[in-house]
């Protein structure tokens, strides 16, 4: 890259780090919300607006990793070699932003057609897969272009 460029990109990463942290906040803030007693309204209240922020701040990531010039495509520009883990990360899009809006749509109902004992494991568990797609995310960064992100971003 130029110089020009590499300015660029490195305003760009800025953006990708923030945006990172907003996702882990709002990760976060899902926890919190299922480690409250279940099955009360205020759980249920308090994990439908976590879920909510999740998936603006999700969608925001998508947009920002596989959006024209975004980070996929810088990726793969830099190394093709990492086609394959930018393919899985693109697939992982759909399939957590498939379960998230799943999960906003469950707490929606009336009268929630689910096991919440299950409900809230499985939220744990996607929690968990947010995490860890976070931390490939991350990985794919550090492997194409030696930059840290950080644990905060």
């Amino acid at each position: 890259m130029d110089p020009a460029q590499r300015t660029a990109f490195e305003a760009y990463l800025a953006r990708v780090q923030a945006q990172r942290a907003e996702l882990r906040e709002a990760a976060a803030a899902v926890d919190d919300a299922l480690a409250r007693p279940l099955g009360t309204a205020l759980w249920r209240e308090r994990v439908h607006t976590a879920l909510v922020e999740l998936e603006h701040d999700f969608r925001d990531h998508v947009e920002l990793t596989e959006g024209e010039g975004g980070l996929f495509e810088t990726v793969l520009a830099e190394d093709t070699r990492l086609a394959p883990a930018v393919a899985r990360q693109r697939e992982e899009h759909d399939e957590l932003r498939g379960r998230i809006a799943a999960s906003v749509a469950a707490l929606e109902a009336v009268a929630p057609p689910f096991d919440l004992p299950a409900f809230r494991e499985d939220l744990t568990t996607l929690v968990g897969d947010l995490v860890r797609h976070r931390q490939r995310v991350s990985d794919l960064i550090y492997e194409a272009f030696s930059v840290d992100l950080g644990g905060q971003g």
